[in-house]
């Protein structure tokens, strides 16, 4: 069947793909450690109980009919007065976009801003900027980040490519990785960002920086967030941020998002999204309005929400790095932030009753099928398939099964040999 380039060549979700593989053994009768999917179990943590009341308050008041296509008034006046109030970041409503989370504004942002052949920067492992450049036909240009650096870019990383680049595509609290930028490096970031667009000629396209900040009320312990324009004012011109309740209050199925940003791009933005169609429903607007005005319930639920996904966070972290000191080819980095731990399985050449595991994708199989634990390599974050590192999402996980994943995790590791 011939159908467009972009149809015959667009790759599809590789967490999906997973996904089927772990249904698929979950509906044969086995147990599985689910910690694959950056989602949440409502059972474990369920949407803050006076979203949902304004939810279904809104519902029975009528919100049914379609939203203004910048998001609902009151929304962006909430919007704009939460992120006034607990980031310091001043948006006008003209400078917010309203998405049915933030799938649909990152992909406005590229389409307003991203010709054919324009180059995209974008760290590995990231979230989708893959995806997003090739619906844009853009020129992708990866940046390895490492474990050295909690696999953050850097700006000495970045420095070489920014010449006649569109867009930055940054993320922190970083998706898969739970990690943030420090302020010295974001710092240099939006420093070769101004750098280069003071000498860019009047007319010329300029280069903007994309910012995901979908995690940014999830930090634990010392960690800090940062975001550009606190740091640099002057990057107000050139930064679009991404945001929304999606994370920040377990709402991922309540599908409200939004974007700050320029007033000109908010707008070519929001004329992007009319024609798809992708703004929030009528009722969880009126009732996130409502909820984010509410400062005492909504600080309430995060103390309590970070807290239950810390919990998990370290205790994984912390079983993995016991199994490292006894001797595993395993290992984690500190949690910082999000719902994400990124660990390590370091397996390869190891063998299995004469079966020996020749590739990482021979790991990610045993650890499933021996030990019942689903994660999802980098490599399904753009990173090269022989890495060896992994995101543990939270989201779903049972306290009471965590030691439990542990034990059997190990004794999947003892079986292995030389």
């Amino acid at each position: 069947m011939k159908l467009s380039v972009l149809a015959q060549t667009l790759i599809g979700s590789e967490i999906v793909k997973l996904g089927g593989i772990i249904k698929d053994k979950i509906s044969k009768g086995e147990h599985i450690y689910n910690y694959t999917i950056g989602d949440f179990d409502s059972t474990q943590f369920p949407i803050p109980t006076a979203l949902l009341h304004e939810i279904k308050t809104a519902y029975d008041n009528g919100f049914t009919t379609y939203p203004i296509a910048d998001g609902e008034a009151d929304l962006r006046k909430a919007v704009s007065d939460f992120i006034k109030n607990n980031e310091g970041l001043e948006y006008a409503p003209t400078e917010i976009l309203i998405g049915a989370g933030g799938r649909p504004l990152i992909y406005a942002v590229y389409r307003a801003i991203v010709d054919k052949g324009d180059k995209v920067i974008y760290p590995v492992p990231s979230w989708n900027n893959n995806h997003y450049t090739h619906f844009t036909e853009g020129e992708h240009i990866l940046i390895e980040a490492s474990k050295e650096n909690n696999f953050m870019p850097t700006a000495a990383q970045i420095k070489p490519h920014v010449k006649g680049a569109a867009l930055i595509a940054l993320c922190s609290p970083l998706n898969p990785t739970g990690t943030v930028f420090t302020k010295e490096d974001l710092e240099a970031i939006c420093d070769l960002v101004l750098e280069e667009n003071a000498q860019r000629a009047e007319g010329e396209k300029k280069l903007y920086l994309m910012y995901d900040q979908m995690y940014w009320t999830l930090t634990f312990g010392d960690t800090v967030h940062h975001n550009p324009v606190t740091l640099r004012p002057a990057m107000k011109d050139y930064t679009i941020f991404i945001d929304g309740i999606s994370k920040a209050f377990a709402a991922t199925g309540v599908r409200v998002g939004w974007s700050l940003g320029p007033t000109e791009i908010i707008a070519k933005m929001k004329a992007i999204n009319s024609h798809v169609g992708a703004w929030a429903p009528m009722a969880e607007q009126k009732a996130v309005a409502k909820f984010l005005q509410q400062e005492d319930v909504v600080n309430e639920y995060l103390v309590s929400f970070k807290k239950e996904v810390e919990y998990r966070l370290t205790k994984i972290y912390n079983g993995f790095i016991t199994l490292k000191n006894e001797g595993f080819l395993v290992d984690a980095i500190v949690p910082q932030a999000a719902i994400y731990l990124t660990v390590q399985i370091n397996l390869v050449g190891k063998k299995i009753n004469e079966k020996i595991l020749n590739t990482q994708a021979d790991v990610t199989a045993y650890i499933l099928d021996e030990a019942k634990l689903a994660i999802v390599p980098f490599n399904c974050f753009g990173a090269k398939n022989d890495s060896t590192w992994y995101r543990i999402s939270v989201g779903c996980v049972k306290k009471e099964e965590i030691n439990e994943m542990l034990s059997k995790l190990k004794i999947a590791l003892q079986k292995l040999e030389d």
